[in-house]
């Protein structure tokens, strides 16, 4: 049914009724050490997380579980090595694109020979690497309190990797798993301070959606698969 002309001027006039009232600010602005204003006045709406390192990693591992995220607890690096060859032996991987850094160098060279690397630091061809079994990235940190990987630029090899391949691989450490949010925005404006990177981005799990009766697909817009390989 329409609403008519009467009905519409009514909600019109309660809304402008209610704009003339200003609504109370409930928390005052705060600004850091450097001036920038902060989110630590949220902490009260978001769930609490514990201060230990271990607290932290219990709570980013119960969340990864709700989340579909594959969570791989590793001893060491060639741990972390030949728990990636076996996704990839099982897979039938032929193609794992991925770009430079400490951790993925450092993988990477542990790695069966047929399997064929796409470095994305020396430019790619997005059909090539979309049509690649996985791919490999660091990240900035961990979120204990949402159970999500920040990735930037400048850490994951710039945005395509963890897009365009269907399962997506993350190396990190222990040390990564910030508390919440406002510290991991905090931890990235120290960082970035004077030169924030192109793309900042939170992955709470593998893409979903539930839009079509409300039953939930993975990989709808993005990696069907997310796993994380976490170092001491």
């Amino acid at each position: 049914m329409t609403p008519s002309t009467g009905d519409r001027e009514a909600v019109l006039g309660r809304i402008r009724e209610a704009l003339r009232v200003p609504a109370p600010l409930k928390h005052p602005a705060e600004r850091s050490a450097g001036g920038e204003p902060t989110t630590a006045h949220f902490r009260e709406w978001l769930p609490p997380v514990g201060p230990s390192l271990d607290e932290r990693f219990a709570l980013f591992s119960r969340l990864c579980e709700t989340l579909k995220s594959e969570l791989v607890v590793c001893a060491d690096m060639d741990a972390a090595a030949a728990h990636l060859t076996t996704l990839a032996t099982e897979g039938g991987w032929k193609t794992l694109g991925l770009h430079r850094g400490s951790l993925t160098s450092a993988l990477e060279s542990r790695l069966p020979a047929a399997l064929t690397r796409l470095f994305v630091d020396e430019g790619y061809d997005k059909d090539a690497l979309e049509a690649s079994d996985a791919g490999l990235t660091e990240c900035e940190l961990l979120v204990a309190q949402t159970g999500s990987v920040c990735v930037t630029g400048p850490s994951s090899g710039g945005r395509v990797l963890s897009v365009l391949p269907p399962h997506h691989i993350v190396i990190a450490r222990r040390s990564q798993i910030l508390t919440d949010l406002t510290e991991a925005y905090a931890t990235l404006a120290a960082k970035y301070r004077d030169d924030y990177p192109s793309m900042i981005s939170f992955i709470t799990g593998p893409s979903r959606t539930g839009d079509i009766e409300r039953i939930l697909v993975l990989g709808a817009h993005g990696p069907k698969r997310l796993t994380i390989l976490l170092l001491p």
